[in-house]
């Protein structure tokens, strides 16, 4: 594989890595806080974030239709985000992170079908592997008795970051954190106006607002490497690879939460590093 291939394969580790912590910490923040605030204040903090970075290292304005593209993604990566935090908070978190990102996973892949071609024949195995690894870590105690009604947020939060897998791959390759600032903007604005239309009564204390901070910074720096690696190598490849953030979501609330591991969840971990080492091949 190609020097740049790989560095996209790290990057798109690294956005899972990132992804799974913010998303972990995102469950826990919205068992104590309305939803809508946690994404509102936690946008706030990574959209701050983000504009540190340009100053930093001085990235060129980018075309309007970029920060048009990365709105969009904005608008549905927040309704993903609301979905899967309401899901992470209300049931457990092993099963609604990685069935959210099977379905996660599947848009982008679709797309790239027909925008760029088929990947190597391993490599399919390996995005094939993956979504078994992820279906076996969501697998709680044999996740008996899942209803349809247990679907339905998965699927939504799903879709949406799905979309925004999309929309980020659609911007120019140069362009790498001003699109994230129209996504963060236009998620903002989203937010502000259902805040305000719902009206929540409780504010978050102060350690609620250090946990808020730290879903902000890790989900943006996510969303930063998604960014870097979908530029650098194949949107589908960037997509699965990000898509195994349930892992680290799965290892926290074990180590934090004590939520059991079950030996089919243990399986599912390994069966992930054997997908990355496929797909990176």
């Amino acid at each position: 594989m190609m020097r740049g291939e790989l560095t996209a394969v790290f990057f798109g580790l690294a956005a899972a890595a990132s992804w799974g912590a913010g998303d972990f910490s995102g469950g826990v923040a919205t068992k104590r806080s309305h939803v809508y605030v946690v994404i509102l204040l936690s946008h706030i903090v990574g959209l701050v974030g983000l504009l540190a970075l340009i100053g930093l290292f001085g990235e060129p304005f980018p075309a309007l239709r970029d920060l048009g593209i990365g709105a969009l993604g904005g608008i549905s990566g927040a309704i993903g985000v609301a979905a899967l935090y309401t899901g992470l908070s209300r049931g457990r978190m092993g099963v609604v992170a990685p069935l959210t990102a099977v379905i996660t996973g599947i848009v982008p892949v679709v797309f790239g079908l027909f925008t760029e071609g088929l990947p190597q024949h391993y490599q399919l195995i390996g995005f094939g592997v993956a979504f078994l690894a992820v279906w076996l870590i969501s697998n709680d105690n044999g996740a008996a008795g899942l209803r349809w009604v247990d679907l339905q947020i998965p699927v939504v939060a799903g879709l949406g970051f799905g979309l925004f897998f999309v929309s980020i791959g659609e911007v120019s390759d140069n362009a790498i954190l001003w699109p994230l600032v129209g996504a963060r903007t236009a998620s903002i604005l989203m937010m502000t106006f259902l805040v305000l239309f719902a009206r929540p009564g409780s504010r978050p204390g102060l350690a609620q607002l250090g946990v808020i901070a730290l879903v902000g910074l890790t989900d943006t720096a996510g969303n930063a490497f998604f960014a870097l690696a979908s530029s650098l190598g194949r949107l589908d490849i960037a997509a699965i690879l990000g898509s195994l953030y349930p892992a680290t979501t799965v290892l926290l609330a074990r180590i934090i939460l004590d939520e059991r591991l079950t030996r089919r969840q243990g399986i599912g971990v390994v069966t992930a590093l054997i997908a990355v080492i496929l797909i990176a091949a």
